[in-house]
């Protein structure tokens, strides 16, 4: 399908502030189910916008604002098309857990089995994923447990975690939204030795759907199968991901893919507002 995906985020300053520095990482990437067919950033104050591929391979735009200003606008509109990957049976035996560590040690899979800044090490985390697994030997079936119990044992509540909580935090809420899912089940595949990164982009709800975390950015997980690649699973909804789904980036965790980040000079009082649109523009069209 194609989409179109309008994210704008305002920034409101109590006092002039200066010497703005900001990444933004909002352009879709291109890969084997999503093409990008055109992206436009911008940004208010006006200033000079360059960009360059991160040690991940997510596009990142740089921009300062080093006058004294109040406001301070980032508006990124892309159209996308995207196809649904085949799925994979989710009765399917895919590949041993007992080989897949020794299977993955490879550099695309390194760092995506290690501890981040927030998904960190745990023995509650790997107690936890064994309690879900319940001896499953199979790397797959493993990743699909413990999506299935994300989603059905936390709650789903905004404003109940901030853009910092970790693993462990949201292990003892049980509550929260998909970047906290999403930390939460890469925590417990790693402490399987499964492969896991964060995915950062967009949903596309529809006029019939029902899914969470389609009203902003949206964050799900992708875990590496041998023979398979990375496949995506989102357990905020608990289901394989498909075409409505719009990639931004990936990384070990929020921290790798945050769709702005950046410092500035004064007042730390402030007003945020974000707004996101992804809006159907063919539902025939296809990679």
């Amino acid at each position: 399908m194609k989409l179109s995906v309008l994210h704008r985020t305002h920034y409101a300053y109590a006092a002039p502030v200066q010497d703005s520095y900001n990444e933004a990482r909002l352009q879709p990437g291109d890969c084997e189910t999503q093409r990008r067919h055109s992206f436009i950033l911008k940004v208010l104050p006006s200033t000079r916008l360059t960009h360059y591929l991160d040690f991940y391979f997510n596009c990142v735009h740089l921009f300062d604002v080093s006058r004294p200003h109040t406001e301070l606008t980032v508006e990124a509109s892309s159209t996308v098309t995207t196809s649904e990957a085949p799925g994979l049976p989710e009765d399917a035996a895919l590949a041993p857990l007992a080989t897949l560590s020794a299977g993955t040690r490879i550099d695309r899979c390194y760092d995506y089995l290690q501890p981040s800044q927030f998904v960190n090490d745990s023995v509650e985390a790997w107690r936890l994923a064994l309690d879900i697994t319940a001896g499953e030997t199979d790397a797959w079936q493993a990743a699909l447990k413990i999506m299935r119990h994300i989603h059905h044992d936390f709650r789903y509540e905004p404003a109940s975690t901030h853009v910092h909580t970790t693993v462990r935090e949201s292990m003892q809420l049980r509550k929260g939204v998909c970047q906290d899912f999403a930390h939460v089940m890469i925590g417990l595949c790693r402490a399987l030795k499964l492969p896991a990164r964060y995915v950062s982009g967009y949903l596309y709800n529809g006029p019939t759907e029902h899914l969470k975390g389609a009203q902003a950015s949206h964050a799900w997980v992708e875990v590496y199968i041998p023979g398979h690649g990375w496949r995506g699973l989102d357990p905020t909804n608990n289901q394989q991901t498909n075409g409505r789904y719009v990639k931004i980036g990936a990384g070990r965790d929020y921290a790798d893919v945050p769709p702005l980040k950046g410092t500035y000079r004064g007042t730390q009082e402030r007003k945020m507002t974000v707004d996101v649109l992804v809006t159907l523009l063919d539902a025939t069209a296809s990679v």
